[in-house]
C-alpha cells in the first residue's frame, strides 16, 4: 500500500540523515548533537519503564522503528540480547553497526525496510520504540497500526515527537535553524507535527492503552547560551523532563491483552 502523500513529504528533508556518516556520533556543529544530548534523558526514561514492566529484560524482543544510526538500539543492547532496528537509511544503519561494534554491541540486527509495512510476524515483539520518527512521515496513524500488529499482548510502545503549536514551531524549526550550525533546510515541517491527543486517539483505535508521558526541554544554563552565541552544541549540553507537553514529549502505551 502506498502511504506517501507527496504534497507533504516533499516539504521535509529526510535524505540528510543518510549523509551524516560518523557525524551522527561526533558532530557538535549539527542538530544531531542535540539529538544525542536529548537521548541521555529519553533512553534512561524508556529503560526505567521497561524494567518496571518486565522482570527479565535480557530475553525481551525489542524493535526500533526508524532506528537511524542506532542511538537507541546500541543503548538498549546492554540490557537485551534481542534488539532489531529497521530503517530505509542504509548508510545510517552502517554507522550504527560501526559504532555498535566499537562499544561491544555486536548482537543488534539491522533491517532495511519500510515502517509502512513492517516485515515481521504479528505479535512478535515485547517492546517497540519509535523516537523522532513519527513527525517525518505523512501517515503516522498507519505507522502506529503497524507497530500494534507486531507487538505482543502486554507489549510496550514508546514514542517521542513534537507538539503542533506556535511554540514548537519557533523552538524546533526556527530556533534550530537560527542557532545551530549546519541545520539542513526542511529538517522538520510544521504540517507533520502531532499533538499528543492525536497519538492517544490513534493508540486507542489500534488496541494500545496510554500509560505515561513526559515533556522534554533543554536546561537553560551557561551551555544553552554558549549554543545560542556560537552555533556549536557543548558536549555538556543537557535536557530534562518537564510536565509541559507544549514542545516535545516522550510517552508510552501498552498493547491490550
Amino acid at each position: 500500500m502506498n502511504t506517501i502523500d507527496p504534497t507533504k513529504t516533499k516539504l521535509i528533508n529526510n535524505d540528510f540523515y543518510d549523509d551524516l556518516g560518523d557525524r551522527w556520533y561526533t558532530a557538535d556543529d549539527d542538530p544531531v548533537a542535540l539529538l544525542r544530548a536529548e537521548n541521555k534523558v529519553k533512553l534512561p526514561w524508556i529503560l526505567n519503564h521497561i524494567q518496571k514492566n518486565f522482570k527479565d529484560t535480557k530475553n525481551l524482543k525489542i524493535l526500533d522503528v526508524g532506528c537511524g544510526a542506532g542511538f537507541a538500539t546500541n543503548y538498549l543492547s546492554d540490557f537485551s540480547n534481542h534488539i532489531t532496528g529497521i530503517d530505509l537509511a542504509t548508510t545510517a544503519m552502517d554507522t550504527a553497526k560501526k559504532f555498535g561494534l566499537k562499544n561491544g554491541h555486536s548482537d543488534v540486527k539491522y533491517i532495511t525496510g519500510d515502517a509502512n509495512n513492517l516485515p515481521f510476524d504479528e505479535q512478535h515483539f515485547d517492546v517497540v520504540i519509535s523516537l523522532d520518527f513519527l513527525e517525518h512521515v505523512d501517515q503516522p496513524e498507519h505507522i502506529i497500526s503497524e507497530i500494534s500488529k507486531v507487538l505482543k499482548p502486554g507489549g510496550l510502545f514508546f514514542y517521542h515527537t513534537f507538539s503542533k503549536n506556535w511554540l514548537s514551531y519557533l523552538v524546533v524549526i526556527k530556533g534550530i535553524e537560527w542557532f545551530v550550525k549546519n541545520t539542513p533546510k526542511h529538517m522538520h515541517t510544521y504540517d507533520l507535527f502531532i499533538n499528543h491527543s492525536d497519538i492517544k486517539k490513534w493508540c486507542k483505535i489500534h488496541d494500545l492503552t496510554f500509560k505515561d508521558v513526559t515533556g522534554i526541554k533543554p536546561i537553560i544554563n551557561q551551555d544553552f547560551f554558549k549554543l545560542i552565541k556560537s552555533g556549536i552544541v557543548p558536549k555538556t549540553f543537557k535536557f530534562e523532563t518537564t510536565s509541559s507537553l507544549l514542545v516535545s514529549y516522550l510517552g508510552y502505551a501498552q498493547k491490550l491483552n
